[in-house]
């Protein structure tokens, strides 16, 4: 297939998280591109320091990010951590596109992960639409957050063996102050990936919304 073979050959790829553990829709394929050989740089563009639950230190999020990252295999260097202000980056519209431009000159990658276009949170909204305005000439592939979706286009489908989401698992797990959310628990994990991989004939997969395809 086409978009395997374009994603797995990507020689440079660009996460784009609003928020730290927004990785969770596509954790497997960080560590499926990783494998691939592909150089990953991950960014979160929100410590979510006003969105700690109650009993954690205000910096947890962004200690828990750095250590899933480090399960699912990045390098400690390649993973940014910003730091907007939950919720307000609609408000910073032209700040972040400036940023993402700035990244696009400067390490121009092959394949960009942006939520979907169909995510109704107003940050995810904003990565969304700026990361496509500043990575046009990219492949653009749409991840879930399933809990801020009215919809969601699953054009697209990265297959993953069950020990890579075995690894998925370990690295999420990292976000013990998130384990309050229904889709953090590793049983809801396990559970979507099967119903992607159903819808693709794998066992196990991540489903995407096929944005932007540059061949």
């Amino acid at each position: 297939m086409i978009v395997k073979d374009t994603l797995l050959h990507a020689n440079k790829v660009l996460v784009l998280c609003a928020h730290t553990d927004d990785e969770y829709g596509c954790a497997g394929t960080i560590i499926r591109i990783l494998k691939a050989g592909a150089e990953v740089h991950y960014i979160a563009l929100s410590r979510c320091e006003e969105s700690v639950p109650e009993g954690f230190p205000v910096d947890v999020l962004e200690k828990e990010c750095r250590e899933c990252g480090r399960i699912l295999g990045l390098k400690p260097e390649n993973i940014e951590i910003w730091d907007y202000k939950v919720r307000y980056f609609p408000t910073h519209r032209q700040e972040i596109l400036e940023e993402f431009i700035k990244i696009k000159r400067s390490y121009n990658p092959d394949l960009v992960l942006v939520p979907s276009s169909s995510d109704t949170h107003q940050d995810h909204q904003t990565i969304y639409a700026e990361g496509f305005r500043a990575f046009k000439d990219s492949s653009i592939l749409g991840y879930e957050v399933p809990y801020n979706l009215r919809s969601f286009e699953n054009t697209a489908f990265i297959r993953l063996s069950s020990e890579e989401l075995d690894i998925k698992v370990a690295g999420l797990s990292s976000y013990k102050s998130q384990l309050f959310r229904a889709c953090s628990q590793s049983e809801f994990i396990k559970s979507l990936a099967r119903v992607r991989g159903g819808q693709c004939n794998a066992d196990f997969a991540e489903a995407f919304e096929l944005i932007r395809l540059i061949v």
